[in-house]
């Protein structure tokens, strides 16, 4: 199925606000508020989306104080890992499930909670604005265009006074979803160039510099003349990273926003799994490296009251939820994958 551009930002419908709270029910032995889980519940995963889960955590106990959650953003690949050891509740994770992750097929269900821009932020004083062509930017960080003077940057950028500054990339050091993403769209967009493959971890070149988590990538570019790296956009804003737009697959430049955002998941096609690529999406606005984000939760709790502690909070994100993503920088679900994401979390964690 098509995603429905109108429906990405804030577009919650008032049928859709009926699966609420009130219909997750599934209330723990011990009370609560009223109907509501009680308890705790704990997560771990994804630093991509930890700006709106922080946001949803805080605003959830305005809603239900007597259900603690715990999101520790230790990237996707140890919150896969955590999740494959029985480690946490649920995982976030911004990559899908991979053979090496130690999850047992058939033991989880992807949840799609929101989508936003990897945005590719850099450091050049007296450089704000910058254009980068796919195969450009794949050849920086493939490490074969290694200073900021390089004709190939400077025919993209002829009314820019570029430096002969060497480039340093600034990296993920720990397993990362957003790593994964960045590199299939370099993967699938530049494939004569970018050669170092795609996953959560790349044998990145050696004018490399690693950061944990994306905050830690933010971090560096801030800190470095003539850094380049990748970073979701809340981040990027948070630090005030200046950004470069990125060529997409029409051929437009683009800079990373939610409009960008919303365009990119406007032609994405969302799997039986309910996973879906956003990724060098076709259209005029829709910026090229949109990356989605899920959590994972298991088919089966051995605790009924972590189960219902579950089910209740990864409910509230799909519905109140979701009025939260626009401000702290991500697009929200589209009013038909919402949905459906609400029908996968209510037939995998039944009452």
């Amino acid at each position: 199925m098509k995603l429905n551009r109108r429906a990405i930002i804030g577009g919650i419908t008032a049928g859709t606000l009926a699966f609420g709270l009130a219909a997750c029910g599934g209330g723990s032995e011990e009370g609560g508020s009223g109907d509501l889980a009680s308890g705790e519940i704990n997560a771990s995963g994804a630093s991509f989306p930890d700006a709106f889960y922080a946001a949803s955590i805080e605003a959830y106990a305005e809603v239900n104080p007597d259900l603690m959650v715990s999101y520790n953003a230790t990237g996707s690949g140890t919150g896969k890992s955590e999740f494959g050891e029985g480690l946490n509740d649920f995982a976030g994770t911004d990559s899908l499930v991979g053979d090496d992750d130690g999850i047992e097929a058939g033991s989880f269900q992807y949840i799609p909670t929101v989508a936003a821009p990897i945005t590719v932020s850099y450091n050049l004083p007296g450089v704000d604005a910058l254009q980068l062509p796919q195969a450009v930017l794949a050849g920086i960080f493939q490490g074969t265009i290694t200073s900021w003077d390089d004709p190939t940057i400077a025919a993209a950028n002829p009314d820019a006074t570029l430096p002969a500054t060497a480039i340093t990339l600034a990296v993920r050091s720990d397993g990362s979803g957003t790593t994964t993403n960045f590199s299939k769209f370099l993967e699938q967009s530049a494939p004569d160039v970018w050669t170092l493959g795609s996953g959560d971890t790349i044998e990145w070149p050696g004018n490399s510099v690693a950061g944990e988590k994306n905050t830690g990538v933010a971090q560096i570019i801030q800190d470095t003349e003539g850094a380049i790296g990748y970073v979701d956009l809340a981040d990027a804003t948070e630090v005030g990273l200046v950004t470069a737009s990125i060529e997409n697959a029409d051929g437009a430049f683009v800079a990373p926003s939610l409009d960008g955002a919303t365009a990119a998941l406007d032609g994405a096609v969302v799997e039986e799994d309910l996973s879906y690529n956003p990724l060098n999406a076709e259209g005029a606005e829709a910026y090229p490296i949109t990356a989605p984000t899920y959590i994972l939760i298991r088919t089966e709790y051995e605790d009924a009251n972590v189960a219902a502690g579950v089910k209740e909070f990864v409910n509230y994100l799909l519905t109140d939820g979701q009025a939260l993503a626009a401000e702290n920088n991500y697009a929200a679900l589209p009013t038909g994958l919402q949905e459906q994401a609400v029908e996968a979390l209510n037939s995998t964690i039944a009452d």
